[in-house]
C-alpha cells in the first residue's frame, strides 16, 4: 500500500525576525495614510508580506559566510570574478556587466540596442522594462499567445510567443527595425506563465534568420526551467540546472534582477555573448552604475549573488519553493476564489476583475482589492492591471490590460505553510465581502511607473454621506465585524 508523505521544506529556521499583526483601526489610519497604495504603506505596519519577491528573500549560511569575504576593492574585486564565474557555469553568457538590480540592466540594454522609432516585441511588458524600451525611443508590442490573456485557461506555457503575431510584426515593419525580441521567462504579469523550451528555440531560429536578437529576462528563468521539466515531457530527465542553460543558449543576451531568483536582497547583471556590445555595455555601466567589476554592488552583495546563483537550481529548493506558491493556489482555488490558471511560479494572481466584477475599470478594481485584503488581515500584496499598465504615451489614455489581477507574491525561504493559510483565510474573508467594495480614483498621478507612488482616494455612490472602507470595503460592516471579533 502506498501512503502520502507530507511535504517540509528543505532548511530549517536558524534567525527569527519578529511581526506584529495590527488592529482593525490601526490599519483603516494605515492605509489611507498611504493613498491606499500598499507600496506606500510602512513594512513595520504589515503583517504578511507579500507585495513582492525581489529582494525580500531569506538568504542562507553559507550566503551570509560569503557575505564576510567581500573584497570591497574599487576595481578588480575578486567576488567579482566569483560571480562572473557562476553565470558562465549556470547561465552560459560569457561576458557578465554587474548592475545594482535589473532595472540597471534594462536601462543599459535598451541604451546600447535600440534606435528611437525601433519597434520591440515581448511575451507581454513588464513595467520597467517597458518604460526603459519607451524611454529609449521605441515602442514595445505584444506578441505573446492569446491563452496568455485568459486567466481561466488552462495551457501548460501561456508564456510561448505567437511566431505568427510576431512574423506578422517584422513584416510590417521590416527587420531593420526590430533591435530584439524581448522574451520573459516566466512571464510576471500573465501570471507567472512560463515559456516552452521548443518554443523559444522557435523563436531564436526564426529571428537568427532575420538578424534579429533575442534577449532573455532571465529573472524568473529557474522557476522557468522547472516548469519545463514538469510540463515538457522532452525535458522530464533533465536537470533544473541543464534546462537553465538550454533556455539561455537561445539568447543573445540577458536581463537579471539577482533579487528574485538568485537568493539575494540586492543586485543583478547583464549578460551578453557579443564583446562588442559587452564593451558598450561596460562604457555605460561606469556612467549609471559604478566600475564595471562592481556596477553599483558591494563586493559582499556580489559574493552573496554567487553563492545564490548554485543554490537556487538545486532540486529540492525550487520544488519547495514553487510548492509552496502551489499550496497557496490550491487552498485558494478549493475556497472558490478565482486566480490565474495554471498557477504560476512565484505568486497565487487573484483574478479582480472576476472577484470585483460590479466595479468598472476605471475605478481599478485590482487596487481596491489589494488595499482591502490589508484593511480586512494586515496582508500586503499589489496591484497588477490597469494602474501599472499605465498610459498609452502618445493618447494619454489608460491602458487597460485583459488581466486586472492582484498578486500575492511569495518571497523565497521567508514564511511556512501557517503563514500561507492565514492567507488563505484572509482572502476568503474579503472574497465574501466583495460585493459591497467600492472602487478608486487618483488623486496623485506620477508621470512614470504610477503604481510605485500614486495615491487614491474612494469613488462612493451618490447616496453616500460616509461610512466607506479603506480599500474598497464599507468600512461600517467590515470594521464593526472586526471590531466584535
Amino acid at each position: 500500500m502506498t501512503h502520502h508523505r507530507s511535504w517540509a521544506e528543505p532548511w530549517k529556521i536558524k534567525v527569527v525576525e519578529p511581526i506584529r499583526m495590527t488592529t482593525a483601526s490601526e490599519r483603516k489610519e494605515h492605509i489611507r495614510e498611504a493613498g491606499y497604495n500598499t507600496f506606500l504603506l510602512r513594512s513595520a505596519d504589515v503583517y504578511i508580506d507579500l507585495l513582492t519577491d525581489s529582494g525580500t528573500n531569506a538568504m542562507s549560511d553559507r550566503q551570509w559566510a560569503g557575505m564576510m569575504m567581500g573584497d570591497e576593492a574599487y576595481a578588480g574585486s575578486r567576488n567579482y570574478y566569483a560571480l562572473e564565474e557562476a553565470v558562465r557555469e549556470f547561465y552560459g553568457f560569457p561576458h557578465l556587466i554587474p548592475t545594482h538590480q535589473g532595472r540597471g540592466a534594462e536601462n543599459i540594454l535598451s541604451k546600447i540596442l535600440i534606435t528611437p522609432g525601433d519597434h520591440v516585441p515581448g511575451n507581454m511588458y513588464f513595467t520597467t522594462t517597458r518604460v526603459h524600451q519607451e524611454l529609449a525611443g521605441a515602442t514595445f508590442h505584444d506578441v505573446i499567445i492569446d491563452e496568455a490573456h485568459d486567466p481561466a485557461s488552462e495551457h501548460p506555457f501561456k508564456g510561448n510567443v505567437d511566431l505568427d503575431k510576431l512574423d506578422a510584426l517584422v513584416r510590417e515593419g521590416g527587420a531593420e527595425k526590430v533591435p530584439y525580441v524581448s522574451v520573459a521567462a516566466t512571464v510576471n504579469l500573465a501570471g507567472g506563465q512560463p515559456v516552452e523550451l521548443s518554443n523559444l528555440r522557435r523563436v531564436a531560429d526564426y529571428c537568427h534568420a532575420r538578424g534579429i536578437r533575442v534577449i532573455l529576462d532571465a529573472t524568473r528563468a529557474v522557476e522557468n526551467a522547472w516548469f519545463i521539466q514538469q510540463r515538457e515531457p522532452a525535458m522530464r530527465d533533465h536537470t533544473v540546472a541543464e534546462i537553465l542553460r538550454l533556455l539561455c543558449e537561445c539568447a543573445d543576451g540577458a536581463t537579471m534582477s539577482g533579487k528574485k531568483d538568485s537568493l539575494v536582497n540586492i543586485g543583478g547583471w547583464l549578460g551578453l555573448r557579443e564583446e562588442r556590445l559587452a564593451e558598450a555595455a561596460r562604457g555605460l555601466v561606469v556612467v549609471y552604475e559604478g566600475l564595471h567589476t562592481y556596477g553599483g554592488l558591494a563586493g559582499r552583495d556580489m559574493e552573496a549573488m554567487a553563492i545564490g546563483i548554485r543554490e537556487s537550481v538545486e532540486e529540492d529548493h525550487i520544488r519547495s519553493r514553487i510548492g509552496q506558491v502551489h499550496y497557496l493556489g490550491k487552498r485558494l482555488i478549493d475556497a472558490g476564489v478565482p486566480v490565474v490558471r495554471p498557477l504560476g511560479g512565484h505568486a497565487v494572481f487573484l483574478d479582480a476583475a472576476a472577484i470585483l466584477s460590479h466595479l468598472p475599470r476605471d475605478q481599478f478594481p485590482a487596487q481596491a482589492l489589494a488595499a482591502a485584503l490589508y484593511l480586512e488581515s494586515g496582508v500586503r500584496a499589489m496591484e497588477r492591471g490597469a494602474v501599472s499598465a499605465g498610459r498609452d504615451p502618445k493618447t494619454g489614455e489608460n491602458r487597460y490590460p485583459a488581466l486586472e489581477l492582484v498578486r500575492l507574491t511569495i518571497p523565497r525561504r521567508v514564511y511556512t505553510q501557517a503563514h500561507m493559510d492565514v492567507v488563505t483565510e484572509s482572502v476568503a474573508e474579503v472574497f465574501e465581502q466583495r460585493g459591497q467594495m467600492h472602487g478608486l480614483r487618483f488623486t496623485y498621478e506620477p508621470e512614470l511607473l504610477r503604481f510605485f507612488q500614486a495615491r487614491f482616494e474612494l469613488v462612493r455612490a451618490p447616496s453616500e454621506t460616509g461610512g466607506a472602507g479603506a480599500g474598497g470595503i464599507a468600512l461600517a460592516q467590515l470594521e464593526g465585524r472586526q471590531a466584535l471579533g
